[in-house]
């Protein structure tokens, strides 16, 4: 961004400043953290726990590859890749979209269900200690809201967008 007057760069204040490093700080050990437990007791990272759980909330457990990756928020690419290690692992498989041959669905395994329900505990208890028991009721709202609007911003409705399920 510029300054209408001198058309050179806004600079943060040295309080927004302040807020952007927490943030970056903040971010980074949380997924550093979430990541950490998960492959401890899971084997598996962040992403993929991400993904077995979009998968299980999803009717018949099965989800096309495109709505994944949206809602994973990566690229397809990336989730190809992810998907792949779990077919590995015998957490999920690919079927053929039945309404279009050009697409495919992930489907969540039972194998990746039972592995999901070993995992889950360990890891609601990680984010709960890392975020909710830290902070009030008022601040949780807070949180929630303030996410929502940084979310919003940053996620555009037109279909030209660059976003990371597009590429």
């Amino acid at each position: 961004m510029t300054t209408a007057s001198t058309g050179g760069p806004r600079w943060l204040t040295d309080e927004e400043q302040g807020v952007w490093q927490a943030y970056l700080h903040a971010t980074t050990l949380m997924e550093d953290h979430l990541d950490r437990q998960l492959q401890r007791d899971a084997g598996m990272p962040h992403t993929y726990y991400g993904l077995l759980v979009q998968l299980s909330r999803a009717p018949g457990r099965q989800k096309r590859m495109t709505e994944l990756a949206k809602d994973a928020k990566i690229t397809r690419s990336r989730l190809s890749h992810a998907v792949a290690r779990l077919e590995k692992n015998g957490w999920v498989r690919r079927e053929d979209c039945p309404s279009d041959k050009r697409g495919q669905n992930a489907v969540l395994t039972d194998e990746g269900q039972d592995m999901l329900a070993r995992s889950a505990p360990g890891h609601v208890e990680a984010v709960r200690q890392a975020i909710f028991a830290r902070l009030s009721p008022q601040q949780v709202k807070s949180l929630g809201e303030i996410m929502q609007v940084i979310a919003g911003g940053l996620q555009p409705e037109d279909t030209d967008a660059d976003l990371p399920w597009l590429r």
